[in-house]
């Protein structure tokens, strides 16, 4: 495996596939250019069963790494304790190259909206989740990946433009990123941002992951649904993003009108082949 640069310890997988039920023979059976695979964690935050078994098969032919959406790190509630016991478990069963969560909350006062709420850009926001962050990596053990999410609202009394609080976090708590080139596009779009300014204000040092997926028109907003192949504008934007960061474990993201595997296995292989000759003219 290839390590990204001197100042991540973890290594660069490749290209690999969010790993979904709809493919689990046929990744088995013809793993083809799939390097690596992304689980959701909570799918398998359970103590036993088929899931479990299912993990274990994949576990012994690819490279795995935990993808949660239930960690909350920005809500008000106290952080979930009984979460983060089954969360670790996995995590010591799986021995993951690393675990991410979402840059957001997805719930208040006991109630799981099973969404992924944005964050006011707030300096009270920010030493609120600098702290949760450090708390959750006290307790796994490792560093954890926090992934920036797309929106559909902003805040009026943000202090800080969305990319200045994802680095901050990220500084401050010494935690990686999770960059995801779709949500960039979609949020860029619907607050009127440049998505390469956003880009420009990512420390590189923090990206370890790019998430790649589809979104759809609503309106005057595009909307990330990850239920639809990749657009050209967002295939420029990751181009662009190679070019900033070099040599990043690249995944693409499907969970909705999921198609067949070969299907994502082509989008894999256009990625690879769309960033080959910037990492040849970096090598």
């Amino acid at each position: 495996m290839n390590v990204c640069t001197s100042d991540h310890p973890l290594p660069c997988l490749g290209y690999g596939l969010g790993l979904r039920v709809d493919h689990y023979e046929a990744l088995l059976e013809q793993p083809g250019n799939v390097e690596w695979l992304e689980i959701v964690s909570e799918n398998y935050m359970v103590p036993g069963g088929r899931p479990l078994a299912w993990l274990e098969r994949f576990r012994q032919r690819f490279p795995l790494v935990m993808h949660g959406v239930s960690l909350s790190i920005g809500s008000t509630d106290p952080l979930d304790d009984g979460y983060l016991a089954r969360l670790s478990a996995l995590a010591r069963r799986v021995e993951p190259a690393w675990i991410s969560d979402h840059l957001c909350w997805t719930g208040v006062q006991g109630v799981n909206l099973h969404d992924l709420m944005p964050l006011p850009y707030t300096e009270e926001a920010l030493a609120h989740v600098v702290e949760r962050v450090s708390r959750v990596q006290d307790v796994l053990g490792r560093r954890i990946l926090l992934e920036n999410v797309s929106s559909y609202i902003s805040f009026a009394d943000a202090q800080l433009t969305e990319w200045q609080f994802l680095a901050a976090v990220a500084e401050r708590a010494d935690c990686l990123i999770l960059l995801d080139i779709n949500n960039i596009h979609v949020s860029a779009h619907n607050h009127g941002f440049s998505p390469l300014a956003y880009l420009d204000g990512i420390p590189a040092a923090r990206v370890q992951q790019f998430h790649l997926a589809g979104h759809e028109q609503g309106g005057q907003l595009l909307i990330d649904t990850h239920d639809a192949p990749i657009v050209d504008d967002v295939w420029q934007l990751y181009l662009e993003a190679v070019r900033r960061f070099g040599r990043v474990s690249t995944m693409i993201e499907r969970d909705d009108h999921i198609p067949p595997l070969a299907e994502l296995m082509a989008e894999l292989d256009y990625a690879r082949q769309l960033a080959l000759p910037l990492l040849q003219d970096a090598a």
